[in-house]
């Protein structure tokens, strides 16, 4: 509604009317066109001027703008991370769950490449994960160029693939990539069901409720955390049995 070409086109007292409206919306929408003269020690014949510039009728139909214009900038609640995580940590002492990693454990630590890839915040965390496996003693590499031609054989490799929906097209390309090379697929998905999850040899999921604001992802990454440490710890105790 206060685009900035409207803006510029105020004059003083439409500009100290604006101000007012600005820090005092919740108010506003319940107010009188004399209340908000009082309030603003301007005109009524100013406000109305002010509610054309807007394109609104009258004061009636601006203040249904405004109103429509603070539902839309309310920020959607968050909830808080100890729940979701209290139910995963739950989750993750089941049996089955310990038995995936314990097995991608045993198949990392015979394989001699480890090749980490994720895009956006699973990108962040699949660079985590390869150095904190490499710390371990076993080397790890995450592949952050996209377009990187992939000639090499990779029969004895094996790729984890990070991705919360198991969505993202550009992990998917890279999967087909580097299975045409012979690369073992691990993913680590927050859904069994999704195509990155399907793609993969071995899929490790750990099914948190999903959170957005607006298009962007904040679901905690705190089990995608858990899942690659508790996996590298695996695979540093695997390979000391073998020494």
């Amino acid at each position: 509604m206060f685009t900035n070409e409207i803006i510029t086109t105020f004059n003083e007292l439409e500009m100290l009317l604006y101000k007012y409206i600005m820090q005092n919306k919740e108010k506003v929408v319940y107010m009188r066109i004399r209340d908000l003269a009082d309030e603003t020690h301007v005109s009524t014949s100013t406000i109305m001027r002010f509610c054309r510039k807007l394109n609104c009728n009258g004061f009636s139909e601006f203040k249904v703008k405004l109103k429509l214009l603070i539902e839309e900038k309310q920020y959607p609640t968050i909830k808080s991370s100890q729940y979701v995580l209290a139910e995963f940590f739950e989750r993750s002492q089941n049996k089955k769950f310990i038995s995936k990693i314990e097995d991608a454990a045993e198949i990392i630590s015979k394989k001699e490449t480890v090749i980490f890839i994720g895009f956006g915040s699973s990108g962040t965390f699949a660079e985590y994960g390869a150095r904190y496996l490499s710390s371990l003693g076993k080397f790890s590499m995450y592949i952050k160029d996209w377009f990187m031609p992939i000639h090499a054989d990779l029969n004895n490799s094996i790729t984890i693939a990070l991705s919360v929906s198991g969505e993202n097209s550009f992990t998917i390309s890279h999967i087909q990539k580097l299975k045409e090379k012979g690369s073992k697929i691990l993913s680590i998905t927050n859904n069994e069901q999704s195509t990155i999850a399907k793609l993969a040899d071995i899929n490790i999921s750990y099914y948190v409720t999903e959170e957005f604001i607006g298009d962007m992802n904040i679901t905690t990454q705190i089990p995608v955390i858990f899942i690659l440490e508790e996996t590298a710890r695996k695979v540093y105790e695997v390979n000391k049995m073998e020494e």
